[in-house]
């Protein structure tokens, strides 16, 4: 099939770190950001960490003539902190919120409060649909002692599910934002080998901005000296992520004769389509260009933001792709069992601690409860024993009686909280049990050699 034209899409996404009263030189940055947005030509716009709805606001403002179209999605104590603007209408928009995203005692952090989620927006460019995710997961605040990385890991799957399940409809897939996450981490390559999502700075034929991409620098004056641990130079943490949609041919279609033959099973006026996995897409996606901030904003004295801005230019095309591989897509979907397998394991690692802990306020509850009701019983003896005086000073007792309470309402806050935890583990476990088991049974109707030696003995003897 010959190409069509191309349409060409320009993305930029950006963490803006807009803590009010909290975030450095804010008001001055969201002018840079919205007079930034407002001279370059972009379609779509991904930001996170737009916490204030008044900053928002004032950014919509601002961009009205370029980016009319925009969205601020609203989740937890103090919002998602995710927006999007848009050349292109918004036809239609979701939010998803992480099930899990840190604990709330953990306020120096603050993820919790934050409500961290997934959003999408569905735009229509020329004649394709598009499905834009904007996310930020939760934070990586010890690279050595990870304590939310089943957390992460959680998001991470989830995020690949919500991707895959809304994006059946779609030509085109972006998605951008905050994954605070390393490339080889496993929840990146759990998100990008699951839903088949590529990344903009590895598929970019060309590249302008900081040294291996990254988007966390140790030269960005809002990050403290010696914050980087043992990655000195910084990390890449931020990514644009794209994909084409995928068009499949119904396994009742005769491609060589091009007729479709409706099922036997079913009347003709009413049958069910299952579609072929192995059916060939027509359209593609490259990135021409990707460019990343290179610290301080031009004519400024400082960054737009501690993050540096992404920037990637997207071309789509239409044109025929051959079928895939079967002993390519066998190796794929045997990576991604190990892959799944592993952030099985490290959810359970997730799942035995919070049970630690839950057991943990369980325990400190009862001891409360226990001295509470000592308290109680000694309270009872003047009643008891008439003429007796009371055997501990009065204010004592009542201090005494107030930490019973205290403790008594903390651990019942922590028990119900590490329970809720719990159930949130459990089933992306489950959900990831059942992915493990389908994806073997996938593996089965790929020809038995694999490069997975375990993967071929799951699978039987060779005759």
């Amino acid at each position: 099939m010959a190409n069509t034209d191309s349409l060409r899409v320009r993305v930029f996404s950006l963490n803006c770190w807009g803590i009010r009263y909290v975030s450095k030189h804010t008001p001055q940055r969201y002018d840079m950001i919205g007079e930034l947005l407002s001279k370059e030509e972009y379609d779509i716009v991904l930001l996170q960490e737009v916490w204030s709805e008044k900053d928002y606001l004032s950014l919509k403002k601002k961009l009205a003539f370029c980016h009319p179209h925009s969205h601020h999605f609203k989740s937890g104590v103090i919002g998602s902190g995710l927006a999007i603007f848009s050349k292109h209408r918004i036809h239609d928009t979701f939010l998803y919120r992480y099930s899990l995203n840190g604990y709330p005692y953990m306020v120096q952090h603050g993820d919790w409060f934050g409500g961290k989620a997934v959003g999408m927006a569905v735009l229509k460019l020329g004649g394709l649909t598009a499905n834009v995710y904007v996310t930020h997961l939760h934070a990586e605040y010890s690279r050595d002692k990870d304590s939310y990385l089943p957390h992460r890991v959680v998001q991470a799957w989830e995020l690949q599910q919500f991707v895959r399940h809304t994006s059946a409809a779609a030509d085109v897939v972006i998605l951008g934002g905050d994954l605070n996450m390393h490339p080889q981490d496993l929840g990146s390559r759990l998100l990008m080998s699951y839903t088949g999502l590529r990344d903009s700075y590895l598929e970019s034929a060309e590249f302008d901005g900081c040294e291996d991409g990254m988007t966390l620098i140790a030269d960005n004056p809002f990050i403290g000296k010696g914050s980087m641990g043992p990655l000195e130079k910084g990390i890449r943490i931020d990514y644009i992520l794209f994909k084409v949609g995928e068009i499949r041919v119904p396994s009742c279609f005769n491609q060589e004769a091009d007729v479709f033959t409706p099922p036997k099973a079913f009347p003709s006026s009413f049958f069910f389509v299952s579609f072929d996995s192995q059916g060939s897409s027509e359209r593609d996606v490259h990135c021409d260009f990707m460019s990343t901030t290179k610290g301080s904003a031009p004519d400024h004295p400082f960054p737009y933001s501690d993050h540096e801005a992404l920037t990637a230019a997207l071309r789509v095309e239409t044109r025929q792709r051959p079928s895939k591989n079967q002993d390519s897509a066998g190796g794929k979907t045997a990576e991604l069992v190990d892959i799944v397998t592993e952030a099985r394991t490290e959810v359970k690692v997730g799942l035995h601690c919070a049970e630690r802990m839950r057991y943990t306020a369980a325990r400190t509850g009862a001891m409360g409860l226990a001295l509470l009701f000592l308290e109680l019983a000694i309270a009872a003896v003047p009643w008891l024993a008439l003429g007796a005086a009371q055997p501990f000073p009065r204010t004592s007792f009542y201090l005494l009686a107030a930490l019973c309470v205290a403790i008594l309402f903390t651990t019942a806050l922590l028990y119900v909280f590490y329970s809720a935890e719990l159930k949130s583990l459990q089933g992306a476990e489950d959900q990831m049990r059942l992915a493990v088991g389908s994806l073997q049974e996938e593996l089965r109707g790929f020809p038995v050699a694999q490069p997975h030696g375990a993967q071929r003995g799951a699978l039987g003897p060779e005759e």
